[in-house]
């Protein structure tokens, strides 16, 4: 028996990184889980993983005519969601001086506007005992060089999970904040690249190493599933203790 037997979820940005890694993990336990992701060949890849519980539906959540049709398919195939991971996101690198608005508009539009209407259009789907999951990022807790607007959108989320907890308490829906440290991901490599005295190992932590998306995917399940139901409004740290020690 899985942890997630005859449970439906949700992970948007899931053709690679922690995204997919959750996915991966979400349907190893039994779930059926959808992924959205922008780009056909990766996300078409990345359901080829997570096969036979895996669907996709090309989408890009910044964009809300599409985001209806993602939740119009759930609605027609499945009825409900108990698990949705609002995981899709961008970061740019940027210096104060050097910040363009495509690129403001860019990152708030994906990491914010993308989570925001993603849970709300949910909210129909989710029953009592569902669960929301907001991916922010360990960027919103220290003072990176470029990273500015990037931990802006990351600091709103895990407001945005206190916020929402407390909306939704009254329906038993629960809502909580994933924050992961520096992962090894494509994304996360290259934009540590461009970190000043960055490199593709990324930022040292506690633990001497980068985390491994699997990790991330792990603190997801014990959220998705039964075993956090006295949890909500809360802020899990997956970043080997750079941000606490």
């Amino acid at each position: 028996m899985g942890q997630l037997d005859n449970k439906t979820a949700l992970v948007t940005g899931a053709s690679t990184g922690i995204g997919l890694a959750i996915a991966r993990r979400f349907a190893a336990e039994g779930a059926t889980v959808y992924l959205t992701g922008r780009r056909k060949a990766e996300l078409d890849a990345a359901v080829e993983e997570v096969s036979p519980r895996g669907i996709g539906i090309q989408s890009d959540v910044s964009k809300l005519e599409e985001l209806d049709r993602v939740f119009a398919e759930i609605a027609e195939r499945s009825g409900h969601l108990d698990v949705v991971v609002a995981n899709a996101g961008v970061g740019d690198f940027g210096l104060l001086g050097a910040i363009t608005e495509e690129e403001y508009e860019r990152t708030t539009s994906i990491n914010l506007k993308g989570k925001v209407f993603t849970v709300q259009k949910a909210l129909p789907l989710l029953p009592a005992g569902a669960s929301v999951i907001l991916l922010s990022s360990s960027a919103a807790r220290v003072g990176v060089p470029g990273l500015g607007v990037y931990a802006a959108t990351k600091a709103a989320i895990r407001s945005l999970a206190r916020t929402w907890a407390a909306e939704l308490a009254g329906r038993g829906v629960r809502v909580n904040a994933l924050t992961p440290g520096p992962i090894t991901t494509p994304g996360g490599d290259e934009i540590r690249t461009a970190i000043p005295h960055g490199d593709t190992g990324g930022a040292p932590t506690p633990l001497g190493r980068v985390g491994h998306p699997d990790e991330v995917a792990a603190t997801a399940l014990y959220l998705a599933g039964d075993q956090s139901s006295f949890t909500t409004g809360a802020e899990l740290l997956v970043d080997g203790g750079a941000t606490q020690l």
